[in-house]
């Protein structure tokens, strides 16, 4: 089964929220926007280059990811306020390893969790 979840995962993930499955899924906290949609692949953002029309700056026909992760993270009424707090939680850099694995499975075992060498475990994600 454990090899067979990230398929099932992906096959539910990616035609509802274009997830790239990273395997770290925040989607509960980014308003159900994947973050590694993003041309930057931040998990926290915006990066600072957002256009005045709100805009990516990277993709200038594109709607910034944060700005639409933003908006629709206020917007969860059926989301626990706790989940829609996290929208400012600060998240530890992407771990390319986990990339194709089950974020489901990565939760469960605190993979997703898992800080590299150097980041601060006293700041808040």
């Amino acid at each position: 089964m454990p090899k067979l979840l990230p398929l099932i995962e992906h096959v539910v993930k990616k035609p509802i929220w274009d997830c790239r499955m990273c395997g770290q899924c925040v989607l509960h906290s980014t308003g159900m926007t994947c973050p590694m949609t993003c041309p930057k692949t931040l998990r926290n953002g915006p990066c600072g280059g957002v256009r005045p029309d709100g805009n990516c700056e990277v993709v200038p026909d594109m709607p910034c990811v944060w700005v639409k992760a933003h908006d629709r993270s206020l917007n969860m009424p059926l989301l626990p306020q706790k989940w829609r707090d996290e929208f400012n939680h600060l998240r530890p850099p992407v771990n390319n390893s986990l990339q194709g694995d089950s974020s489901w499975i990565n939760l469960i075992n605190g993979k997703d969790r898992e800080t590299p060498d150097g980041w601060d475990p006293g700041h808040d994600h």
